[in-house]
């Protein structure tokens, strides 16, 4: 074991039976000295990335956002630490009928709002049926459904048009999250953001701040707490996340005390995070997720499948991954979109994976027609890995013959402007790395930015999503992956381990992918 990984509090965790890895810390009995002697209160300041573009958890898939909002609202259910399925604000698992098309769902009784109402299924109708009008996630799951009804008060019914295996993990997740909000509040754009979550909306200063204050009426679960199922429990009196767009800064904040926590911060600054000990605990997050390269197949240069091809055999991910990450300890070039002796692990694909080849790149750009129009790259340098993987891909593209225009911007400008398919080609971005292929990226739904929506997509997820033996759903995932392969709506560069860090005050602390604070305090 190397020496950071020896002083990171975690431990490593098997994602349902197929061993697909996630960190998570060493948890405390409910009994210990310690949990008895938890101290409640205090106001504990969180150094984020940027300043969330929205607070609305339907329209927005960004990590950021689901950071913040998902302690505001609640799904149905949602993932342990061992991401396993579990019911939230469902009392348990639904009922399924013998054909797999009936879902019944059984809610929580008692569960209040914000605002003080209750919970009813008339709410969660409508929240689901908002998340499936404006989340690329819900309107992908909305074309799945026949009908949704409230049966009484508290049980609703799902109706689907045919068996669809990832359904509950969509229901599930906690970016483009499917939020239960309260109907009277249910609009196109949300004014109120009322949930039932420990937390609820304080304030919120743009690129200053976002305060949420503990809600005093939260109908907690019973179960124990673990990943982000059990019983959540709102210890600190107030979570202040703060927006500090230059990593270096968020180190140097958590150093000093000025913040508890400070999310995703350069592998280089580990041997400083090292040498506060104990004062500061170094996270790392085994297998967090994966960068990945989002291509404009709507409009622009790029939206000919041939010289998407072009520029992925021009790419060079390894290199990318080194200029990204630099440690070794923190990457992994390889071209399977799942870890050996996951269901869903396949070499599909992975001849286009890594080739660098800048003469055959050339030559498949010239036989489609380029005319060396520049191609656009977004990315923020407020995630210092994907500025330095798009100067490396930059690069590889202009051995290549093409011209390349680089646009650095913030995240909340990204996250605003790679929805308008005329301002850009390129952009980078990264996923957390999850148990079911269809949770991420947004691209495998409909209608997220890349607009990737063909026949052969279709007819590739049908296929898998109609499959609920996860035996079966394997191979029918390898199909997936080479066809992403061949289309390339989307690259994945590979895959990546998460360096953050908090206070040795800040206690209870469980690493997960969206970083969490239920279940944390001060000590004195």
């Amino acid at each position: 074991m190397n020496a950071l990984a020896s002083r990171v509090r975690t431990s490593r965790r098997q994602l349902l039976a197929a061993a697909l890895l996630a960190a998570g810390c060493v948890g405390l009995p409910a009994g210990s000295a310690w949990a008895q002697a938890a101290h409640k209160g205090g106001a504990a300041n969180l150094a984020m990335i940027g300043e969330p573009q929205s607070l609305d958890p339907m329209v927005s898939s960004t990590d950021l956002v689901g950071t913040i909002m998902q302690h505001v609202y609640e799904p149905l259910f949602t993932f342990d630490a061992q991401w396993n399925i579990q019911p939230m604000l469902a009392q348990s698992m639904p009922v399924i009928s013998a054909d797999g098309l009936t879902y019944t769902i059984t809610l929580r009784k008692g569960v209040k709002f914000h605002n003080g109402k209750e919970m009813v299924a008339d709410d969660v109708v409508a929240s689901l049926q908002r998340w499936m009008d404006v989340s690329a996630r819900g309107k992908a799951v909305g074309q799945e459904i026949a009908r949704m009804t409230a049966k009484n008060p508290q049980t609703v019914e799902i109706k689907l048009k045919a068996v669809y295996a990832p359904l509950l993990a969509h229901l599930a997740m906690p970016s483009g999250m499917a939020g239960i909000m309260p109907k009277e509040v249910v609009a196109p754009v949300l004014k109120d953001f009322i949930g039932t979550g420990p937390y609820q909306l304080k304030e919120r200063k743009p690129d200053q701040f976002t305060v949420l204050a503990r809600f005093d009426h939260y109908a907690a679960r019973s179960e124990p707490a673990s990943g982000y199922a059990g019983k959540r429990e709102a210890q600190l009196d107030e979570l202040r996340f703060v927006p500090v767009p230059n990593a270096t800064t968020r180190v140097e904040g958590v150093l000093s005390g000025q913040f508890q926590y400070a999310d995703l911060l350069q592998v280089e600054s580990v041997g400083r995070l090292e040498k506060a000990a104990p004062n500061v605990v170094p996270i790392v997050t085994q297998n967090f997720g994966f960068p990945y390269i989002v291509f404009n197949t709507k409009e622009g240069v790029l939206a000919k499948k041939e010289l998407r091809q072009a520029v992925q055999t021009a790419m060079g991910p390894a290199e990318m991954l080194q200029a990204g990450f630099g440690d070794k300890r923190f990457f992994a070039a390889e071209p399977n979109f799942f870890a050996k002796g996951t269901p869903y692990y396949s070499d599909a694909g992975a001849k286009q994976y890594n080739q660098k080849n800048p003469q055959l790149a050339k030559d498949q750009a010239a036989k489609a027609g380029y005319k060396s129009e520049p191609i656009r790259i977004m990315a923020s340098r407020q995630y210092e890995f994907h500025y330095n993987m798009a100067l490396v891909m930059a690069e590889h593209l202009k051995r290549a013959g093409f011209k390349t225009e680089l646009q650095v911007v913030d995240w909340a400008t990204l996250v605003q402007r790679r929805n308008d398919a005329k301002l850009w080609d390129v952009y980078m971005t990264h996923s957390g790395l999850f148990p079911e292929p269809m949770l991420s990226p947004p691209q495998m739904g409909s209608g997220a930015p890349g607009w990737w929506e063909t026949e052969t997509k279709k007819a590739a997820l049908a296929a898998f999503n109609g499959e609920p033996d996860v035996a079966k759903r394997g191979p029918l995932w390898g199909k997936v992956q080479a066809l992403v392969y061949d289309e390339v709506p989307f690259v994945e560069v590979g895959k990546f381990n998460a360096l953050s860090a908090r206070s040795s005050k800040l206690q209870g602390y469980q690493p997960m992918p969206w970083p969490f604070f239920w279940n944390t305090s001060l000590s004195q």
